[in-house]
This record gives C-alpha cells, sequence and structure tokens, in this order.
C-alpha cells in the first residue's frame, strides 16, 4: 500500500535524458543529458536491470562504486549518480565514444597526429595512475574504455572490470565471459605465467594503438602488421605486443620513452598542455615566454581543444593577471573559432574589462588589434564602457599611444552615439591637429577625420570640414598638407558651390607653389576637380541639386562611409598607410627632402619626428629687412631678395604676387601687411578684431576648429592679418586681375596695366611693359641671384620656418596654443606695427596699476575710518 503512493525516484532525479541518438557502451547505454534547473550538459550511462544478466547487474553495481571513489583528470568525471532496483543512472561531463570520435574525424578529414598523441598521453597516464598510484588492474582497455570530450581530450572510462593487483580473490566476471568479442584483445599467455602485474593492460594498451590507427582489430595476429604507425611509435608500440610478458615496460616507463627527444609524444601540442595543467606553479617569466609562443602554434592546434582547452586558461590568465597584455594575440586567434553568440558572452567581457586597464602595453595591443573585434562589441558598450577608456590615449603622452587612438577612431565612429562623436571626439581631433608636436599623428588626425566624415552631423560637417583641412594646409609637416588637400578631395561632395568657390579654392591655390612637389601635384589635382565640378553648375544650373545633395545629409549609417576618390589616396605619404589601407603600394611620399629623413614610418618611432624638425626650425636672429616700408615695395628686383620671414603660412608668396598689388587696397586680404602704412594697418586691425569676435561666439570655437583657419604664429606681430574667408570675401582682386599670367610675372607693370594695381604716386617712374612670355625664367632676378620658381619659395620658406622653431611646433606644443579663448586676441593684435604694440602694452599696463591702486585705496579706506571711531 505504502508503494503505492511513494514517488518515483527517477523523477526527483535533477538530471533527465534528451531525445537523441544513443551509443552503446559496453554493458551501458550512453545519452546525452543535462541538469534541469541549468540546462548544463551532460553525458548519462543508464543500465537496465530487467535487460541485463546477474553478472552484468554486478558489473554495472562495481562501476558505480569505482567511478565515485577514483578521482583524476584523465579518468572520466563522475558528476552524480541514481541505483533504484529498475535502472543504474551514472552522469559524467559531456563526452564521445572514442569510436564515434574517430569515425567523425575520418569523414572530415582525419585525425592529427597532434590530437593523437595527446589522447595516447592522457590514455598511458591514467592507466599509469590506476597500476601504479591506485594498485589497480583495469582488465578492459580498448576503444570502448575510452571517451573524449569537448575539448578533445581522452578520458578513461569502462571500470566495470577494475580489480585489485594483490591477487585477491573477486567475483566478478571476466570480459570475455561478459562479451565473447572481447577475447581477441586478451595478451597469449595464460593469467598465472608469472609475468609484470601490468602485462595484460599493457598489451591491451598496444591493441588500443593498432586500433587507433588502423580501424577495429580483426583478429589478434593482425597486430604484427603495423599498418599506419607512425614510425617514432612503432619501435615502443613492439614492446607493448611483445610475447615476452616480462619484457613488457611498465606504463610510466613506456610514457617516459616517448616523451625523449624525437619520440612520438615528444611536440608542440604535447608540451602545450603540459604546460597549461601546471601554469599555475610557473614563474611569470616563464608564463610570459609561453602564452608569446602559443600565437605561433596556435594555427596547427585542433579547434575543440583551442576553444575549450586554451580559452579558458587565457582568460583566467587575464583574470588573475598571470601574463598581461601577451594573452590578447592568442586570446583573438582563438576568437576567430567562436560563434557571435560565443564570443558575446566569453570575450566581449574580457575586452571590456581590458580597456580599464592602465597597463600602456595592453591599451596599445587593444587599439592595434581593435578590427579583430569590434564587429562584435555592441553600440552601448562602445559609448559607456569602452570609449570613454579610449579617449584619453588622445592626451598621453607616449605618441604611439596618441596616434594609435585616433587610429581606432575610424572602427569606433560608427558606433559612437551623437554626444561622443560630434562633440567629444571632435574636441580631441581639434586639439590633436593644432597643438600635438608630432606631425606624424596631426598629419593622421587630418585623415581620420576626412574618414570619418560621412559619420558626422550635417551642420557639424559644414563647420569643421572646412576649418580642420584649411588648417591642415598650412602646417609645417609636408605630409599633413598633403592630407588637408586629399581631406578637400575626398569629402568634396560635402561642400556646396559657394564654399567651393569662396573658401576652399583659394584656400587651395597658395598650395599649388608648396615647396614639396607632392603637396603641388595634389593641389593641382584637386583643384582641377573642385573648378570641374564649378563649371558642370555654371554650363548646367539645373545640376546644382544634384551636385549639393550630400551637402545636408544626415550622418550614414556604419559600414555605408564613402571611400576616399582613386587619385586622392596615392597622395599620402607613408605614415598614413597605415590608414588608407587601399593606397596603392608604389604611391609617393609626401614628405619633404629635408624632413623625411627623420620621420618614422610607423606610430612607435612617431616620437624621433622631433629631431629633424626642431633641428630645421632651429631660432635664428631675425633678418632685417623683414619689415618692408612703402618706397621698398616700388622696388621688384629687391622684393625679389625679401625673406618671408617669420610667416610660414604665408599666402601672398612674395615674389610670386605683383609687388604694387600690395598698395592697392587696405582691404585687400592676399597683400602683403608688412607693406601698408600704419593708417592702413588701423583700418584693418578693426574689422580682423570683430571677425575674431564672431568667430569666436560660434558653437566650435572652444574646440578650436573655427578659432582660426589659419596656423600662423601668435607672436607674429609682422605676419598676415587673416580671418574666415567666409566672413571677409576671398578672392575680391582676383576679377580685378587681367590675366592669372600676370600675377605670377615678377616683373614691373606700366602705366598702361591695369590701373587697380599700381599706386599713382609711383605710376610715373614704372619702365614699359615686358609680357609674361618675355620674361626669361632661368634668368638671374633680384640681385644676381639664379633661382626657379619653386626654390625662390623654398629659400623664402627657409628663414620663414627657422624664425619660429621658438613659438611653433618646435617648442612646447601646449605653449601659446594651449588658451583656447585667446583667439580673438590673437586677431586683434595681428598687423600691428611694433610701436602700436608697445603703446597698446602700456596703456594695458596703465590700466592695470589704476585698477590695483583703486583695489588698495578702497581697501585702507574702511580701516582708517574704523580707527578713527574707535578712538
Amino acid at each position: 500500500m505504502w508503494s503505492f503512493f511513494a514517488r518515483d525516484p527517477v523523477k526527483d532525479f535533477n538530471y533527465e535524458i534528451l531525445p537523441e541518438n544513443q551509443d552503446k557502451s559496453g554493458i551501458w547505454t550512453l545519452h546525452r543529458g543535462k541538469r534541469k534547473t541549468t540546462g548544463e550538459p551532460v553525458s548519462i550511462f543508464l543500465y537496465e536491470v530487467a535487460q541485463g544478466t546477474e553478472e552484468q547487474t554486478q558489473l554495472a553495481k562495481a562501476a558505480f562504486k569505482r567511478m565515485k571513489t577514483l578521482r583524476h583528470p584523465n579518468i572520466l568525471s563522475y558528476v552524480d549518480g541514481l541505483e533504484t532496483d529498475k535502472s543504474l543512472y551514472l552522469v559524467t561531463e559531456p563526452v564521445t565514444p572514442l569510436a564515434a570520435h574517430l569515425k567523425a574525424r575520418s569523414e572530415s578529414g582525419g585525425s592529427g597526429e597532434l590530437e593523437i598523441s595527446w589522447g595516447l598521453h592522457q590514455t598511458v597516464k591514467a592507466l599509469s595512475f590506476l597500476v601504479n598510484d591506485c594498485h589497480l588492474l583495469h582488465n578492459n582497455l580498448g576503444t570502448w574504455a575510452i571517451f573524449v570530450d569537448r575539448a578533445g581530450e581522452w578520458k578513461l572510462g569502462g571500470l566495470d572490470h577494475v580489480t585489485s593487483d594483490q591477487g585477491e580473490p573477486t567475483s566478478l566476471p571476466p570480459a570475455k565471459v561478459v562479451n565473447p568479442d572481447l577475447e581477441k584483445y586478451d595478451p597469449p599467455e595464460s593469467p598465472n605465467s608469472g609475468g609484470e602485474k601490468w602485462s595484460g593492460d599493457v598489451w591491451r594498451l598496444g591493441c588500443l594503438i593498432w586500433e587507433v590507427f588502423n580501424g577495429p582489430l580483426p583478429r589478434a595476429s593482425s597486430l604484427r602488421s603495423l599498418g599506419k604507425i607512425p614510425k617514432q611509435l612503432v619501435p615502443h608500440y613492439c614492446e607493448l605486443v611483445g610475447a615476452n610478458p616480462k619484457a613488457r615496460p611498465n606504463p610510466a616507463r613506456f610514457l617516459q620513452n616517448c616523451r625523449s627527444s624525437g619520440g612520438f609524444l615528444s611536440n608542440s601540442f604535447v608540451e602545450s598542455n603540459l604546460f597549461l595543467e601546471q601554469i599555475q606553479i610557473k614563474e611569470p617569466a616563464e608564463k610570459q615566454q609561453f602564452f608569446q609562443d602559443l600565437s605561433e602554434n596556435l594555427d596547427s592546434f585542433p579547434e575543440d581543444f583551442c576553444k575549450h582547452k586554451v580559452l579558458p586558461q587565457l582568460l583566467t590568465a587575464f583574470e588573475f593577471g598571470i601574463a598581461g597584455a601577451v594573452v590578447l594575440t592568442p586570446l583573438f586567434k582563438v576568437g576567430k573559432y567562436l560563434s557571435a553568440e560565443e564570443y558575446q558572452q566569453k570575450i566581449i567581457p574580457v575586452i571590456v574589462k581590458m580597456f580599464s586597464s592602465t597597463d600602456r602595453a595592453m591599451r596599445i595591443r587593444l587599439l592595434q588589434q581593435m578590427e579583430q573585434f569590434i564587429q562584435y562589441l555592441n553600440e552601448a558598450a562602445v559609448n559607456s564602457q569602452i570609449f570613454p577608456h579610449v579617449v584619453h590615449g588622445f592626451t598621453d603622452t607616449n605618441p604611439a599611444i596618441r596616434e594609435q587612438t585616433v587610429k581606432s577612431m575610424l572602427l569606433l565612429a560608427p558606433k559612437l552615439n551623437e554626444t561622443n562623436l560630434n562633440q567629444e571626439l571632435m574636441r580631441h581631433f581639434a586639439r590633436l591637429q593644432s597643438r600635438d608636436d608630432q606631425g606624424p599623428i596631426r598629419c593622421n588626425t587630418t585623415v581620420c577625420l576626412g574618414k570619418i566624415a560621412p559619420y558626422l552631423n550635417a551642420g557639424l560637417r559644414q563647420r569643421v570640414l572646412t576649418s580642420a583641412f584649411s588648417r591642415a594646409t598650412k602646417d609645417p609637416f609636408p605630409a599633413s598638407r598633403a592630407a588637408g588637400v586629399l581631406g578637400f578631395a575626398a569629402t568634396h561632395h560635402y561642400y556646396s558651390v559657394t564654399e567651393c568657390a569662396g573658401r576652399i579654392l583659394p584656400t587651395l591655390c597658395p598650395l599649388t607653389v608648396d615647396p614639396d612637389k607632392n603637396v603641388r601635384d595634389q593641389a593641382f589635382k584637386a583643384i582641377k576637380s573642385f573648378l570641374t565640378k564649378l563649371e558642370t553648375v555654371s554650363d548646367d544650373p539645373t545640376k546644382l541639386a544634384e551636385i549639393e545633395k550630400d551637402v545636408t545629409a544626415s550622418g550614414q549609417a556604419g559600414g555605408s562611409a564613402a571611400t576616399w576618390a582613386g587619385w586622392a589616396v596615392t597622395g599620402v605619404s607613408s605614415l598614413t598607410s597605415k590608414l588608407i589601407r587601399n593606397a596603392p603600394a608604389g604611391s609617393e611620399g609626401a614628405t619633404a627632402g629635408n624632413a623625411s629623413a627623420g620621420i618614422p614610418a610607423s606610430a612607435t618611432g612617431a616620437a624621433n619626428a622631433t629631431g629633424p624638425e626642431t633641428k630645421a626650425h632651429t631660432p635664428t636672429a631675425p633678418p632685417s629687412g623683414i619689415v618692408v616700408n612703402q618706397s621698398e615695395a616700388s622696388h621688384p628686383a629687391d622684393e625679389a631678395e625679401e625673406p618671408a620671414g617669420d610667416r610660414w603660412d604665408d599666402e601672398d608668396w612674395g615674389s610670386l604676387e605683383d609687388p604694387e598689388k600690395a598698395q592697392t587696397d587696405p582691404d585687400d586680404w592676399n597683400s602683403d601687411w608688412s607693406a601698408m602704412s600704419s593708417t592702413q594697418k588701423k583700418s584693418s586691425v578693426g574689422r580682423t578684431s570683430s571677425g575674431a569676435i564672431k568667430k569666436q561666439s560660434s558653437d566650435w570655437s572652444s574646440s578650436g576648429w573655427d578659432a582660426d583657419d589659419s596656423w600662423s604664429n601668435e607672436k607674429d606681430v609682422d605676419g598676415q592679418g587673416q580671418s574666415s574667408p567666409a566672413d571677409e570675401g576671398w578672392g575680391n582682386d582676383w576679377d580685378d586681375d587681367g590675366a592669372l599670367a600676370e600675377s605670377f610675372t615678377p616683373t614691373p607693370r606700366s602705366t598702361t596695366s591695369s590701373t587697380a594695381f599700381i599706386p599713382k604716386s609711383d605710376s610715373s617712374g614704372q619702365d614699359g611693359l615686358r609680357m609674361a612670355s618675355d620674361y626669361n625664367w632661368d634668368s638671374a632676378g633680384g640681385k644676381g641671384t639664379t633661382s626657379d620658381l619653386f626654390s625662390n619659395v623654398s629659400q623664402r620658406a627657409n628663414p620663414a620656418s627657422a624664425m619660429k622653431a621658438e613659438d611653433g611646433w618646435g617648442a612646447n606644443p601646449a605653449g601659446d596654443w594651449g588658451a583656447e579663448e585667446n583667439w580673438e586676441s590673437l586677431d586683434g593684435d595681428q598687423g600691428l606695427s611694433k610701436a602700436e604694440l608697445a603703446k597698446k602694452k602700456r596703456e594695458e599696463r596703465r590700466k592695470e596699476l589704476e585698477a590695483k591702486r583703486a583695489e588698495r585705496k578702497a581697501a585702507k579706506g574702511p580701516l582708517k575710518l574704523g580707527a578713527r571711531k574707535l578712538d
């Protein structure tokens, strides 16, 4: 009656059998199962009492007991069990019978010798544990007693016939009684022949080796045929199946022999596995070397082993800080074998944690290898957990980290939100482009900005791109100037025709006489491209909407960014070749001859780039002829010898412009301020200051994009006063010049020429007009100096760069560029004479003294009054 109300213990069992294919393993039936609560996969060995004999039931109960008590890494792991009157449930780790594993491997290309070598190593080690440590005999070794887990490791099972080696009597029947097919695996000698206690087990080990390489054993005599057994293993195999039982080696000695130099078990795969088993007790230096060498060997290791054996060890090594940054390379290699879901679960949490590390080696390796895992990162994790840590690299003192951080933005930009991309990132880019002392980093910042332009907000893009690329074209580093030109070319579809004509072309035209040949070439190509665009609209105004369709387009989604124009790729120097991946191998470098020698081709050596630049900008005494008065402007021969002063971004290029043009109109922003009178300068200073105030009120003045489009030195009191081209009307003087060639003719004009370029006071003293075609470009000009058009410009640029060393890129990068709120005073002070500046400083000093005097007077007053009252 009570049995009627009793609950079935199988229903309370924590594991359930899955309705999948089952495998036969001796007297047991192997099923796949899972834990009911967590769904964790397991293997369940089931024995039905009703279907077995009395001897089989006795063996099943003995195996159930042995599995509970035997624990070893190479023996099948016991998880749980249930014994009832009707059945026995034996729960283990998820495994597959060796025969089924080898069959699946042969269908997919066969098991490699590395995998088999480690499997045999594990099997022999487990057998040695039973014989030498536990003093037990297995008595049932064969392919049916070996199981393979998810990592491809072999586990010894089939403990049904295990007995003591002490010769104690046992009631367990031998294997051949239960299964007659196993008789061919018995050794040829009788049980009491006087051989070693392990002789029977090592004989069966020899049979196992034969079956692993040759398939099922048809008969005992087939052991004499070696078949496919590797040559390194043949001598040791012959010892196992020798006729003399006393000559068969102990399992431990067999393992030692095979591990000797040149042996079958002496290879990188076995060595790596043995190191991983003992990694907790290894020295830190040994761990570092192991993980460093592991990357080279992973390609030859089995995939399952990498996923389930190496990966957990790598994750553990990182979690406990065992190896540091060296685990990253093998970690990402193993990650290639994972599915997207597995990658999210196992590797992404580790990567997110790595980005918060303060270890520089870890950070730079993460940045260098971001391409391998960026596709697995979701936008939420990038914006909240990764980007806040990555931006610290923009301000790192190590140039290599700064450059890798810039390059990583190419991959992160599509996943950044509005705030991080359009505000935070642009603020850092503006600071790097204007203040970083490394030319390659400034160059890469410009290139990266052009690459991520499709993702920017449309309104921000219109404000930022023109100012940023214009600033790059004034950079002292030739590759940065080339990158600025290429930036304009790559983003040409984001500019309106008005902006192309009013701001971009006036910025590009001075680069046609740049000292660097590559910059000039790219400038000509870009100018032709923009002119073609303007001509198209001029010929057919109906195409304006089609050409400007991308100007106000919103930021694109990830993966839809436009690539650089074909020719726009070839002009960037080797310094940015890592960013522009589709650049031809034979592209011309953009660095000038005097700068390229000291510029590194990689970010790691970027710190050395300051060497030659600083040398080229060594401060020298300022030349006496920098300031040119009004009478000197009427002598073009003397002006040809005039140095460019300390204005390396001077846009009139000295003798390449008409000398009379400087005196035509004080509103002409392409003229030379040094040739103006003080009255003219005063009238222009007011306009410049108001333009600076207008620009400083822009939303992006704090980040420096729209603060000033030029790279002019703030301390250059004799340089050009230059405001925004859009505000001050670039090109007002271009319509007054009859021919383009005349603006490049360094010869005096006669009174018959355009009067707009000739002052009335000097028109009577001019010589006859010489046509541009009559000028001998190769003859000596000036005071007997011999130079062509571009070498003259290059010579005039040298004293300019030398003058700016103490205030320019050779100086402290945080110098005057550090105060972002000083752009207004910069524009207001440019173009003032020294006397006017001195007067202004005296006036400021006087006001400052009066203010201090008033403060002291206010402070002393109440004290004196209080003293009188007390008296």
